[in-house]
């Protein structure tokens, strides 16, 4: 069972201040301060109650002498002495509501995970192609404007014990200054069965983050404007060169296009702080979540559908006549290409776009599959997220890296998530 590391010690307990427990008196030193300190020759002559002039009252053990207010009862009902413990903490005061800050936790469920919490097994280096080699944990934050940004990717539990590379890509990424400055962060997670998955995520990331900031100044401009049109067509295409992109890689390769493709997922946050509009697009599957009021919300957008009956050259045709004859026969035998037509390429995965309006005290999701299946799947895991996030202030580096991590028996893919917490 994984170690709980949110526990710490308290600095009053025996690893506190003072020996054995004990706190060392305030204010005074072994010959006391300088308005009462009595000289050299003082000490040893003793007190009215035997403890040497200049030295703090004297301590045996965990005891010590009642004040001089206490009632002769108390006093003989103790032996003459007040247990004093350095483990009671001062009364608190009433004016104030202490909220403890829940710990992180290793796993939710019933069930331990079925793998190590902790990485077991390196990916395999090609001498000529360090270039590609991945690193197990990606971490980056930042704040600009009215938000704050936590990034994390981590190898999933099943690569840490094969020893294969992360598949998932993480990059984030400011274009311009000022007020008019964008930023960027772009996750992508390459074909689980796909040999080179996670360099085909690593250029998804690379050539959007490259389109995106040669057109940041339009972008901005269209985000401040509500320009929700523009924006949708201007990032449809830049998302459909990217993964055009990839297809030709394949091509060039020698492999199907769907053996080096990725799924890609971005975020755009403008910086300036008069502006909270956050967009969201991207192709294939993943999670976009908003926790509000402690409670999560799951704002994935929809993939358009075909609505209404099936009509001429639009849809699928009927498969009968309404006399109820037979149109055609579907034998599973496809059509040969014909030499005046280009083959036709494989179905895509649909374009998703989305654009919403923070609150302060929101904050914003963005995640692969890794995190969005749990966070649907397990009641706990929302639970606990929930209660970890909704503290005012977002969490450190270190304690969000430790929230994404937490695991849940079944889930053992990549895991990287963006979270934007509004001030």
């Amino acid at each position: 069972m994984p170690e709980d590391g949110g526990r710490g010690t308290s600095g009053n307990g025996p690893g506190g201040p003072g020996i054995g427990g004990r706190s060392a008196p305030e204010g005074r030193g072994v010959t006391g301060d300088a308005g009462d300190r009595g000289s050299v020759r003082d000490v040893g002559r003793g007190a009215p109650d035997g403890t040497p002039a200049g030295l703090p009252p004297m301590t045996f053990g965990s005891w010590t002498p009642f004040p001089a207010s206490v009632p002769e009862e108390q006093r003989a009902a103790t032996g003459g002495a007040a247990p004093v413990s350095a483990d009671v903490p001062p009364p608190a005061d009433p004016r104030i509501e202490p909220r403890p800050t829940p710990p992180s936790r290793g796993y939710v469920g019933s069930r331990t995970p079925t793998y190590d919490a902790e990485p077991t097994a390196l990916p395999e280096a090609d001498p000529d192609g360090l270039d590609g080699l991945v690193p197990d944990t990606v971490l980056d934050g930042a704040r600009y404007g009215a938000c704050t940004l936590r990034a994390a990717s981590v190898r999933g539990d099943s690569a840490r014990y094969r020893g294969e590379p992360r598949r998932d890509a993480l990059l984030t990424a400011r274009f311009g200054t000022g007020e008019r400055a964008l930023l960027l962060v772009a996750l992508a997670t390459g074909t689980r069965t796909a040999p080179g998955a996670h360099l085909a995520a690593a250029e998804a990331c690379r050539w959007i983050g490259g389109a995106v900031g040669r057109s940041h100044a339009r972008l901005v401009d269209d985000i401040r404007a509500a320009r929700r049109g523009d924006l949708k067509s201007g990032l449809h295409r830049l998302t459909d060169r990217t993964l055009g992109r990839l297809r030709a890689g394949a091509a060039e390769q020698g492999l199907e296009p769907d053996a080096y493709t990725a799924g890609l997922r971005c975020l755009l946050l403008p910086a300036d702080p008069e502006c909270r509009t956050r967009v969201f697009f991207g192709v294939g599957p993943g999670g976009l979540f908003r926790l509000r009021d402690g409670e999560w919300q799951d704002i994935e957008p929809e993939v358009a559908q075909v609505r209404g009956e099936p009509v001429l050259s639009f849809g699928s045709p009927p498969a009968e006549t309404p006399a109820g004859d037979r149109l055609t026969m579907d034998l599973g035998i496809p059509a040969p290409p014909s030499p005046y037509e280009p083959a036709p390429e494989p179905p895509r995965e649909p374009f998703r776009f989305r654009t919403s309006v923070a609150r302060p005290g929101d904050t914003l999701l963005l995640c692969g599959t890794g995190l969005a299946d749990p966070l649907r799947g397990e009641r706990e895991l929302r639970a606990h997220l929930a209660e970890r996030w909704s503290r005012p202030g977002p969490p450190g580096l270190a304690a969000f890296l430790a929230d994404t991590q937490v695991r849940v028996k079944g889930y053992a893919d990549d895991r990287t998530a963006v979270a934007v917490w509004e001030a």
